[in-house]
């Protein structure tokens, strides 16, 4: 069992995630003891940071700056208790194919810790072999690519199976971080491993 004011917390994500589902868990992990550190792709917009999407397809929409703490290719599962998805759109397709992003994944999973995916989130986990035989939920629109992927699919806040917790959109921000902290306090989760 780890408190969440000892916990170490992973946030990955890279240009184009959706704002608040990075900047809330950032700020509600941080404000309730958790160190958080956010780990990148090498590549980005501008270097050292990364660029949330916060509109429809404008280039104005391009919204805050989060500063990038890590390299994906530096961080490793061994040295933190959760890794937490963000979603938007672009976020997460450009994660899903980047090899770096789905062995970390794994990593963390094969290891029995935390795996937070919220709304387009959940792709990453499905490309990591993580949706199989799990309840799961996310944004509606990839409802389909979820169940696809082996995985029962619940129009509900937040879902958890086995410490692998997904939520649908901001709206269910609260819920996704509170369930967060419970997973974590709860400690190693023992299941299957990603294939």
């Amino acid at each position: 069992m780890t408190d969440i004011n000892q916990a170490r917390i992973l946030i990955v994500a890279t240009d184009g995630f959706e704002q608040p589902e990075l900047l809330v868990p950032l700020e509600q992990l941080r404000a309730r003891g958790a160190k958080v550190e956010v780990a990148a792709p090498e590549k980005t917009r501008e270097p050292g940071v990364i660029v949330a999407w916060n509109g429809a397809a404008q280039p104005e929409d391009w919204g805050e700056k989060v500063k990038v703490d890590r390299k994906l290719g530096e961080v490793s599962a061994a040295d933190y208790d959760a890794i937490v998805l963000p979603g938007g759109v672009i976020n997460p397709d450009h994660l899903r194919v980047n090899s770096q992003a789905i062995a970390l994944v794994k990593d963390f999973a094969a290891q029995g810790k935390v795996v937070a995916a919220i709304c387009h989130g959940p792709w990453i986990l499905v490309e990591a072999g993580l949706a199989k035989d799990r309840k799961m939920t996310s944004f509606t629109s990839i409802k389909t690519d979820v169940q696809n992927a082996g995985a029962t699919w619940l129009d509900e806040e937040v879902v958890t199976d086995q410490g692998i917790v997904t939520s649908r959109s901001p709206k269910d921000l609260d819920a996704f971080v509170a369930k967060i902290v419970e997973e974590v306090r709860e400690g190693r989760h023992n299941r299957r491993a990603a294939a």
